[in-house]
């Protein structure tokens, strides 16, 4: 079955702690919604750099970036409904999803690119 990547962009910040705490209930509780379907429930991203072609860095994202899931839906259609009900999107955050394309001598799978 397909994996797909849930890109979180984006999003206001809360405007209290305990506005935070509600909005992570909410979040938590939609990720109990998907069930088996969550492979990784939530990657936040913290100390981003960003890296230019001509090899100058800098701190911070380009993208608005802030973390990402991985989900196992049948379809790109079923991870995209999946999405339409995160409460990130309740704090003008965008999601973007990916699906992931397993690749032929992955060596994460134990495969190799090389000929014998």
């Amino acid at each position: 079955m397909p994996q797909y990547m849930v890109f979180y962009l984006g999003g206001e910040l809360p405007s209290s702690p305990g506005e935070g705490q509600k909005h992570f209930e909410r979040y938590q509780k939609w990720l109990a919604s998907l069930g088996d379907a969550v492979v990784s429930a939530a990657i936040p991203f913290k100390d981003t750099h960003t890296v230019h072609p001509d090899g100058k860095t800098e701190l911070g994202t380009t993208t608005g970036m802030s973390g990402l899931s991985i989900i196992r839906m049948g379809s790109m259609e079923e991870a995209l409904t999946a999405a339409r009900d995160c409460p990130f999107l309740e704090i003008k955050g965008t999601l973007e999803i990916s699906e992931m394309l397993e690749m032929q001598g992955d060596p994460g799978e134990g495969g190799s690119d090389k000929a014998n």
